[in-house]
């Protein structure tokens, strides 16, 4: 098998937050590059009009999938390519499962090839708890890696809520990787203290969270978007 050391661009979420938060070491962040940084601006505008949001959040989460991928283990392959010569590559050891935190997790799914609906989670409006409606998965779900998707990570209730169901149906904890395009310190210090085996990669890490529990300056309501 190849080195269990991904190539990745990613940056430790602790070293590389703008506001220089101490995170957990298995908190990730995208490179703050100028493009990321100008497809972020377009989203947190409230001026930006639907269709404008959909097409630069769609780019910004397909930046996310691919950096998640990196970090899935292979092995070595051989393939004969049409010279004839053989080339020594690599292959996905085992196979990949989107599962989305329904609703506003749905709109990362495009960004998989292969996605299932999966966790349905709700909030209580008052105590920002969250609810399961329902658990849809794949029988061998234990067998695969999983990538979880949902755009905001905010108190991590409804992330946390979903990783359980995904425990409970036999997913190994080092198995999943927790993707999303902004979250808040609070949010990752909640959710990797309690499962400190997973990985989450974000684009960004925010301010904080406001008295509602909306993570500021954040993007407003993902879903509503």
């Amino acid at each position: 098998m190849s080195s269990p050391n991904p190539t990745t661009t990613c940056l430790p979420a602790s070293g590389s937050n703008v506001h220089k938060v101490e995170l957990p070491e298995n908190a990730l962040v995208l490179a703050p590059t100028r493009q990321l940084q100008s497809l972020l601006t377009i989203i947190r505008d409230e001026k930006t009009q639907r269709g404008d949001f959909v097409f630069t959040s769609d780019r910004i989460i397909r930046l996310l999938v691919e950096e998640g991928l990196n970090h899935l283990p292979v092995i070595d392959k051989k393939v004969t390519t049409p010279t004839g010569k053989v080339y020594d590559g690599v292959a996905f050891q085992g196979r990949i499962c989107g599962v989305s935190i329904m609703r506003a997790g749905e709109a990362m799914e495009a960004g998989l090839r292969e996605c299932c609906r999966s966790v349905r989670i709700g909030k209580d409006e008052e105590t920002y708890q969250p609810k399961l409606f329902y658990a849809k998965l794949p029988d061998d779900i234990a067998n695969r890696f999983v990538l979880l998707l949902d755009p905001m990570l905010a108190t991590g209730g409804s992330c946390i809520k979903a990783i359980e169901v995904l425990l409970e149906h036999g997913v190994a904890e080092e198995k999943i990787l927790f993707l999303n395009l902004i979250a808040s310190p609070e949010g990752i210090q909640k959710v990797c203290t309690r499962f400190p085996k997973l990985r989450i990669i974000t684009a960004w890490v925010d301010e904080g969270l406001d008295s509602n529990s909306y993570i500021v300056p954040g993007l407003g309501d993902f879903g509503d978007r």
